[in-house]
């Protein structure tokens, strides 16, 4: 009998496999896949995270501003490849100057190989349109802290929704006029100030009434404007989480502002259908890098960076915000303070009201 169990136990020494243990130092130990003595499934969670994510689908909200006439309507249908513009689905839409600047937003579910997006995209008519300009950034500045408002909101009711929707902009595309000179002081102080609450994406439009030579030199002259005035645009430097991010970045930041073009119209160009503007000396290919920089704004906005623009907002911007208001409210007691400007007029506390 005592022979069996010495047999057993040797049976049971070589089956056995030594885990990985940590020394009594260590608080965190990294365990790899040459660690393992077995198919664990931990990738799987990736598979989980793809089809929770396509069966609910998420958020991409995007405002343009600049003044009228610059393709504003008409880049952001070339982006998302459909009428998306509160222009595009508005019938019998008659552009008029507005006397203020107005917010105005239109929604669309947006479905691409079982993966629904739920686009907003936020105009700004009126603005810089007004021979006194002054203060005409401040609609918009509401306009996105009453969206971090509403979310705040959200977050800190006893009963909260599993699911709270996201109106908060992740992206403002800027559009510069093809001056080839200078920042306007319009466009610094707008900047300057909205660089701090949400990510800015500048652009030059409709780049094909500069040549290359005058775009160039534009573009470093725009560089050197938002050093200068310490405009902080998107990507930032400080927000690269690696070496890696890194160098894809400094790549995104060396071109801007992106040179854009914006058409929906389609020519033959060597026997394909490109998007394109026809000119009597050629077509302008819109997603042709040699003609103009949409391919790399359009990779910057939805290909590349679109999970990390809503990190930003969440994670920067949304959160400057919420620990602002939240020390505000200690300071007042239990409740939050209604929300302010910078200026310190009161503000509506309804994020619904209308600009």
């Amino acid at each position: 009998m005592e022979e069996e169990m010495e047999v057993m136990e040797e049976r049971v020494v070589e089956i056995e496999h030594p885990l990985p243990c940590l020394s009594e130092s260590d608080t965190q130990g990294i365990i790899k896949g040459r660690d393992l003595f077995g198919y664990v499934g931990i990738e799987a969670v990736l598979d989980q995270m793809r089809r929770k994510t396509m069966k609910a689908g998420f958020e991409f909200n995007i405002m343009v501003v600049g003044q009228s006439g610059l393709g504003k309507s008409t880049l952001v249908n070339t982006l998302f490849k459909s009428k998306v513009s509160r222009k595009s689905c508005t019938p019998n839409y008659e552009e008029k100057i507005s006397k203020t600047v107005h917010l105005q937003s239109v929604s669309h579910i947006i479905e691409e190989k079982g993966v629904k997006m739920k686009l907003t995209v936020i105009d700004t008519p009126g603005f810089g349109d007004q021979i006194n300009n002054e203060n005409c950034w401040e609609p918009i500045v509401k306009y996105v802290n009453e969206q971090y408002e509403k979310y705040l909101k959200e977050e800190l009711n006893v009963n909260r929704k599993r699911r709270i929707p996201d109106t908060r902009v992740h992206c403002c595309v800027y559009f510069l006029p093809a001056t080839g000179h200078w920042l306007r002081p319009i466009d610094v102080e707008f900047m300057r100030r909205l660089g701090k609450i949400v990510s800015i994406v500048p652009v030059i439009a409709k780049a094909d009434t500069l040549t290359l030579e005058e775009r160039l030199e534009f573009k470093q002259r725009i560089r050197q404007d938002l050093q200068a005035n310490g405009i902080r645009v998107y990507p930032q430097k400080e927000y690269d989480e690696d070496a890696e991010d890194r160098i894809l970045n400094d790549k995104i930041r060396e071109n801007i502002p992106f040179a854009v073009v914006g058409t929906d119209k389609e020519h033959q160009v060597n026997g394909n259908k490109v998007l394109g503007r026809k000119t009597k000396w050629g077509i302008i290919e819109v997603e042709n890098v040699a003609h103009c920089e949409f391919a790399l704004l359009r990779d910057l906005l939805i290909r590349s960076h679109l999970q990390d623009l809503k990190d930003v907002t969440h994670n920067i911007h949304y959160e400057t915000y919420r620990v602002k208001r939240l020390n505000e409210s200690n300071a007042n007691g239990l409740a939050l303070s209604p929300l302010t400007l910078e200026n310190g007029t009161l503000e509506k506390s309804d994020a619904e009201s209308h600009l």
